[in-house]
């Protein structure tokens, strides 16, 4: 049983609700993505046909806001259940599962969205692209994407509030920029946040496809320790969280791992005070999107991302090898030498096909550049 799966069953759903659900999610994933709108507030009414009687009361609704074309997701449906929103004949009904009969009157009351939270604030931004339906931001080093423990502010999520302002017409019903996939604090480069519901699905459904039937490119610029013997490869390997060590990732098997592919290719090597190989130039592309899953996958096959804290540090001792500027171009990084340098999708709202690059930011190329006069 998959993680969905198991999330549901734990709801209460039937193994039958649970099945016709992932039939549902197979059928929708052969289908050309709809192009949605963010749902405007207000009241809905509608009259259950005598096909949809017996329909659960989420999925009734998710398919009224699909036929619709508004961006009105199964789990936002299931959220405004919960906070009295929706009434069956009048009457409020606060448990998603109900089933609806032929001819009754089902109602849903979409709120304002509600204001941002956490704060916004003023901190710089790259932003190589943006439109009243997302943003592409060029993340610097050092700058953690969601607020967390720890990172309550000082994050790209309160850089983007402050940045967007009234632009962001809400998200699962808050006034927030939608997060679809990370970068790691201490890995630059590009990546993309929805501004409104509609576009927020449209992406959500485009990473979780990881670019297997819908148009996604994610490539990544690593130095790696060592050099591979093969120009190309590709790991398949699952990922899952470290038994002890509950900062890392590493490679499990079962239940607790989840697929993770990565592919990577040779870009130019280099060789250390003796002559020897004692560093790479990788081309990374994922077609899954796992927790350090290029820092995971690298050290995997023996050649961990440089100045990596969590997985290169058995190879400390190799900055010895290097050439002097080498060294110190290391020293000075002070983090994992990964960038994400370019990133392609299908705009979610028009249909057009984007494409950004981004540079290696100026540590890491001081390094990549200390390599080269090696």
């Amino acid at each position: 049983m998959n993680r969905r799966a198991k999330d549901r069953h734990q709801r209460g759903w039937t193994e039958e609700e649970i099945e016709a659900e992932a039939r549902e999610l197979a059928q929708a994933s052969l289908r050309p993505p709809q192009r949605l709108a963010t749902p405007a507030s207000g009241l809905r009414a509608y009259e259950v046909s005598e096909e949809e009687g017996g329909s659960r009361l989420d999925r009734f609704l998710a398919l009224q806001a699909d036929a619709a074309g508004e961006a009105l997701s199964r789990t936002r449906i299931r959220a405004l259940i919960e906070e009295g929103k929706v009434a069956l004949d009048g009457a409020k009904i606060d448990d998603a599962g109900r089933k609806v009969r032929a001819g009754q009157t089902v109602s849903i009351e979409v709120p304002e969205a509600a204001p941002a939270e956490p704060v916004g604030e003023d901190i710089p931004l790259v932003v190589p692209y943006e439109d009243e339906h997302l943003i592409v931001v060029d993340k610097p080093a050092g700058l953690v994407v969601h607020p967390a423990a720890g990172h309550e502010s000082g994050t790209l999520v309160n850089a983007l509030i402050a940045h967007c302002g009234a632009s962001l017409s809400g998200v699962g019903g808050v006034k927030r920029p939608g997060i679809v996939h990370r970068l790691d604090k201490d890995t630059s480069g590009l990546l993309v946040v929805a501004k409104t519901d509609a576009a927020h699905q449209g992406l959500a459904a485009l990473f979780a496809d990881h670019g297997r039937t819908l148009p996604l490119i994610r490539e990544y610029r690593a130095l790696v320790w060592g050099v591979p013997a093969r120009m190309r490869g590709t790991v398949d390997a699952p990922i899952g969280r470290h038994g002890t060590h509950r900062e890392r990732q590493a490679i499990v098997r079962g239940e607790r791992g989840r697929e993770a592919v990565t592919h990577w290719e040779v870009e130019e090597t280099f060789v250390g005070r003796e002559g020897e190989p004692v560093a790479t130039l990788i081309a990374c592309q994922l077609e899954t999107g796992r927790t350090h899953q290029i820092r995971v996958h690298m050290a995997h096959i023996g050649h961990p991302v440089m100045g990596d804290p969590l997985y290169a540090t058995g190879f400390r001792t190799k900055s010895a090898r290097l050439e002097d500027e080498a060294r110190v171009a290391l020293e000075a990084l002070g983090r994992q030498a990964l960038h994400a340098a370019r990133l392609g999708f299908e705009h979610p709202g028009t249909g057009e096909e984007l494409e950004f690059e981004s540079d290696l930011p100026a540590d890491m190329q001081r390094l990549l550049d200390a390599l080269r006069g090696a």
